[in-house]
């Protein structure tokens, strides 16, 4: 059972494929979060020329209306549309920020991923047993916790803000209506960007939570690893007979090759090696087939079959079958001691 427990880091397949099922995670605390600091941000830079679009906007209406009668439905058109298009200007770039904050934010933790297997309809959703465990999980302890945390906060902020505006009240009583407002204002958008910053810092603590429960679920058996494995790479056992085979038929590639060698040099039981020199082809003698052990006794008995001259000189042997790759022409340290056996070998022929 301990061996089933998921104790290893999920690999990068695992993360590829939770990631197309839309399984990634995200806060949605930081969205809401930098949302909310900025859209008051903007509001606080952008308050002086609000109030005095809202100012001209008083003033117009007062002073057409002044010079109206009677209230008819065409003035009544005229001020909410006048009114309409203060809303649109004043709220317009504060709606366009919210929405770039929103996308960004969620963009910048998803990586803008867009998951069609989120789309699907699943009906284990619906399942109430798997409800049950949800609305008890640690994930909806720590969201009641963040929730109770959030009232206690803004509960907090709001008696602390409020307490300050009460005790400089009694001074507005000698001001301009509109000093007055701005004030009131001003002080609530103090009041906003204080809980934005806290809830900043709950975001950022959500952030750190979803990540380590992200991690946490996606982990991996040692078995799943393993069976991952197979599926990739191929099963091992399925690879080492695949590896077998081809070094049986490059042994029986390189055995046969011996039929076409000039000389096998040979170390009397354990090291043989198969040269074949075509001037023609190559500026020195080529090595067609080598071996040690078992291999080595095949290539002699290959070269005896098919009567190729075999002699024996161990330290040669030895040194071609350490240094020299199969295929390949012999360094130039060699040629002395291999001119000799060459010159034996066409003896032999001319004898023949």
């Amino acid at each position: 059972m301990a061996s089933e427990s998921k104790t290893e880091k999920a690999t990068p397949k695992r993360r590829k494929d939770e990631r197309k099922k839309g399984n990634i995670f995200q806060s949605k605390d930081v969205v809401n979060a930098a949302s909310i600091l900025l859209i008051f941000f903007t509001l606080r830079i952008t308050f002086p020329y609000l109030y005095e679009n809202f100012a001209n906007f008083l003033y117009h209406i007062v002073h057409q209306i002044s010079y109206v009668e009677t209230l008819t439905v065409p003035v009544v058109i005229t001020v909410l549309q006048d009114a309409f298009v203060l809303l649109l200007i004043s709220a317009g770039p504060v709606m366009l920020i919210s929405m770039a904050i929103g996308i960004i934010a969620t963009g910048g933790q998803t990586k803008f991923l867009f998951a069609y297997e989120n789309i699907k309809v699943k009906f284990n959703r619906l399942s109430p047993l798997k409800g049950v465990k949800r609305l008890f999980s640690l994930r909806s302890v720590v969201e009641l916790i963040k929730s109770m945390a959030k009232v206690v906060i803004i509960a907090y902020v709001l008696y602390a803000g409020i307490s300050d505006v009460i005790g400089q009240a009694k001074q507005l009583m000698y001001v301009d209506i509109f000093e007055a407002v701005g004030f009131i204002l001003n002080a609530i958008l103090v009041i906003a960007m204080k809980v934005a910053v806290i809830f900043l810092g709950l975001a950022i603590f959500d952030y750190l939570y979803q990540k380590w429960e992200y991690e946490k679920n996606i982990k991996m058996t040692k078995h799943e690893i393993k069976e991952e494995y197979k599926h990739t790479e191929g099963d091992p056992l399925i690879k080492g007979k695949i590896k077998d085979t081809q070094r049986k038929i490059s042994m029986s590639r390189m055995i046969q090759q011996v039929l076409s060698a000039d000389v096998v040099v040979r170390n009397p039981t354990h090291y043989a090696i198969a040269l074949k020199y075509n001037a023609e082809k190559s500026s020195a003698p080529v090595v067609v087939a080598k071996g040690q052990d078992h291999v080595a006794l095949r290539i002699v008995a290959e070269a005896e079959k098919y009567a190729v001259p075999i002699t024996e000189n161990p330290l040669l042997t030895r040194a071609l079958y350490e240094n020299v790759e199969l295929n390949r022409e012999i360094p130039p340290e060699y040629y002395s001691a291999l001119a000799e056996i060459l010159a034996w070998v066409y003896s032999l022929k001319q004898e023949k």
